[in-house]
């Protein structure tokens, strides 16, 4: 019954979706929302969508300020694919980040900044960081919109449940942020469950490695200045987001003020995360952007435009991104095809594996660490 249910839920959630967007644009209107988007141009367009390489490349530098021991680069590069394949392929969010994960080991031979062989344990350390330090921004970003909501007519039916919701979630990741740092029964499970959705060459690397993982995660969390820089570089993205918002309602011909953007944009943001299970948040995305707009007095068409600008424009970059990661992969495998001794390894080297065995021992030598950055296999600290 749960296998069934695990293969029918995306199947139900999607249906419910493209009949709640079938619904809006009925009431929208076609030809209204087509001539709203014709204000905007194929120049606004390309507009906007430079703008949101901007904030991808923000995104690159807020997980790098949270994980320096992997390179900008090649950051920035493992965000896009992750953000492409929850925008473009019909996957939920999750299995954007089990992709996200896969492009942070992309390359033929994927090392860290010092030099040292890239393996399963530090890519999905590194994207649980990043997601945690990202609701970290979510939150205090989401917070700031419901101050420029207040006051507003029709805001009390956003404001309480969200502050709620809100709430929720602050629990939930002070309770996830525990278990990186300490639960490592929880830890051994979520590497089970991301072993099951990743390819057998190297779900053995990471299962059989949790105690590497968590070791890890320790080292990462053990610089909470570094995750403190994260969260605020991604909470300055937030902010990024609704500067676009902003700018993709004045192209439509809707001028309102910029901080009623980081409301409706905050707003948004909040009610996406809690339907995060629906592929691609459809429907869930045009619906709160139309129930925003009506309260700072914009039309549904204008409202529904600017949810098909934001998809058109995640689309025109994720397609792109996603073709070229394929191409990563099939020269990878080639290359490994090719040679015969390339295979990469699967088990931990000993040092590192050392080090997960003795965390306690490295958590009581922490307090003399200096700030400088040392690699994951020496340096014993964490998020």
């Amino acid at each position: 019954m749960t296998k069934t249910l695990k293969k029918t839920l995306p199947v139900l959630l999607s249906l419910l979706g493209v009949a709640l967007f079938t619904f809006i644009a009925a009431r929208a209107g076609i030809h209204p929302v087509m001539e709203a988007l014709s204000k905007v141009g194929l120049g606004g367009f390309l507009l906007l969508a430079a703008c949101q390489l901007v904030v991808d490349v923000g995104l690159g530098i807020a997980w790098h300020a949270a994980v320096p021991i992997l390179s900008v680069k090649r950051l920035m590069a493992a965000r896009l694919v992750r953000d492409s394949a929850g925008a473009c392929l019909p996957f939920s969010q999750l299995g954007g980040m089990v992709i996200g994960v896969r492009a942070t080991m992309a390359g033929v031979n994927p090392r860290t900044e010092q030099g040292e062989e890239l393996h399963w344990p530090e890519a999905v350390a590194a994207n649980l960081v990043d997601i945690t330090t990202e609701v970290l921004g979510q939150i205090a970003f989401v917070l700031i919109a419901l101050l420029c909501l207040i006051g507003h007519h029709d805001a009390a039916r956003f404001v309480w449940p969200l502050i709620g919701g809100m709430a929720l979630l602050s629990l939930g990741i002070a309770g996830f942020i525990w278990t990186q740092q300490r639960g490592g029964a929880t830890v051994s499970k979520v590497a089970t469950f991301l072993g099951r959705h990743i390819a057998a060459e190297w779900r053995d690397s990471l299962i059989g490695n949790t105690a590497a993982f968590q070791s890890r995660l320790e080292e990462l969390w053990s610089r909470p200045d570094r995750i403190s820089l994260g969260a605020l570089c991604h909470l300055i993205c937030w902010t990024g987001s609704a500067a676009m918002t902003w700018l993709g309602l004045q192209l439509l011909g809707a001028h309102i003020g910029f901080f009623s953007s980081v409301a409706i944009e905050g707003v948004v943001c909040g009610i996406m995360s809690a339907g995060f299970l629906v592929p691609g948040a459809l429907g869930v995305q045009e619906a709160a952007y139309v129930a925003l707009g009506m309260i700072f007095g914009v039309d549904a068409e204008v409202s529904l435009s600017l949810s098909l600008l934001r998809r058109g424009r995640d689309i025109l970059i994720g397609i792109p991104v996603l073709l070229i990661w394929q191409f990563v992969e099939m020269r990878r495998l080639r290359h490994e095809r090719s040679t015969p001794g390339s295979r990469r390894k699967k088990v931990i080297p000993p040092s590192v594996t050392a080090i997960a065995g003795n965390i306690k021992n490295e958590a009581a030598s922490r307090d003399g660490k200096t700030s400088e950055d040392t690699s994951f296999a020496t340096a014993p600290r964490g998020l």
